[in-house]
């Protein structure tokens, strides 16, 4: 456990204490811990969006190139 007693306040951050064993910056600012929290998990949740499209862009194309495939082996079996 950290002994708040101890930390000691970061210059120029409202809410930003330094740990002197660990060395560790704390934050103990709820509301902008809450709104980083928050922009994580947007960019979090936009990083699965952005990969589950790129997914399905891939699967799209190979459909399309097995399509393609198939519509030419048609064509050189009625010529």
């Amino acid at each position: 456990m950290i002994d708040e007693s101890q930390l000691q306040p970061v210059e120029g951050k409202v809410g930003w204490f330094r740990d002197p064993k660990s060395n560790a910056v704390i934050n103990t600012n709820k509301v902008e811990y809450e709104r980083y929290m928050a922009a994580y998990n947007k960019r979090q949740q936009k990083e699965t969006t952005v990969e589950a499209l790129q997914n399905e862009v891939e699967t799209v194309k190979s459909d399309l190139n097995e399509i393609k495939d198939l519509l030419k082996t048609l064509l050189e079996k009625n010529q």
